[in-house]
């Protein structure tokens, strides 16, 4: 970058976004660093030196970009190399961060976005309770902005959703627990819980930050099992509206409150006035 260039965006910089991906020179990394540029980011790539495995000579480097950069989010491929086993040596390096830095925002750039290696990929996530997030990387460079951006911008720890007083709802992310009732009245929700809470907290962060945001089926399938996660995730759907119109004495039909949005995912409609 040009001392001109740099000058330019010294005092609109958000902070710095670190990329390991083996293929950073790829026009498709390239595309996403102009875009993080251009949003007022500092995109630095992560380039090893070391001579071993090109898997552990990333995942070294990774951990010590970290240390010494100390960036505000992680864009991390799944994918290291060629060789079979290293297909999911991103996650890997995943639990690496995870355990050492456990508050840093990681996007996953991943090609499993579909198909039968995807629960594989996805997996590795569950396991962790941090902010961790998967994007196609055949995505534009302007989504991967958008989703590294809103996973790295944070939400209050209870989100209060609706504005009518009689109908009124609250994600409380410390307590894990979905809360309803009536303006000074609300009692948690005890049927919302594990997968169910996780499904919800997405919507409900994904309102906060942008009103109408579509949550995609494969963001919201990471809290599905079974043969069909995409039927799974629609029961879990039904059952949340479901307790939640018991709690407020509603009965919440396929258009109110998480509604499909043109069969692509789901979007939180809260209760207005």
């Amino acid at each position: 970058m040009s001392h001109a260039r740099a000058s330019k965006h010294n005092m609109t910089r958000k902070g710095t976004i670190l990329i390991v991906d083996d293929e950073f020179d790829s026009a498709t990394v390239t595309a996403v660093r102009r875009g993080l540029d251009e949003e007022g980011w500092d995109p630095v790539v992560v380039r090893p030196e070391a001579n071993w495995s090109i898997a552990d000579e990333f995942e070294a480097a990774a951990i010590y970009a970290i240390e010494e950069r100390q960036p505000d989010g992680v864009l991390l491929d799944v994918r290291f190399g060629d060789q079979a086993g290293e297909r999911f040596k991103g996650l890997d390096i995943l639990q690496r961060i995870v355990e050492r830095f456990p508050g840093l925002p990681v996007l996953m750039f991943t090609q499993y976005a579909q198909g039968p290696d995807r629960d594989t990929a996805v997996r590795g996530a569950l396991t962790r309770e941090a902010p961790v997030d998967f994007i196609d990387k055949l995505a534009s460079p302007g989504e991967v902005v958008l989703r590294l951006r809103r996973l790295i911008g944070t939400s209050p720890s209870t989100i209060p959703i609706g504005s009518r007083p009689d109908c009124q709802i609250l994600v409380n992310k410390d307590s894990r627990l979905v809360y309803a009732g009536t303006e000074g009245r609300m009692a948690p929700v005890h049927e919302i819980q594990g997968m169910k809470f996780e499904i919800f907290r997405e919507l409900a962060e994904a309102w906060y930050h942008s009103p109408g945001e579509l949550v995609t089926f494969g963001r919201l399938e990471r809290y599905s099992d079974g043969e069909d996660p995409r039927a799974s995730l629609r029961v879990r759907i039904r059952e949340i509206k479901v307790a939640l119109g018991r709690a407020l004495g509603v009965r919440f039909s396929a258009g109110e409150l998480i509604i499909n949005a043109r069969d692509q995912g789901y979007r939180l409609l809260p209760p207005s006035i």
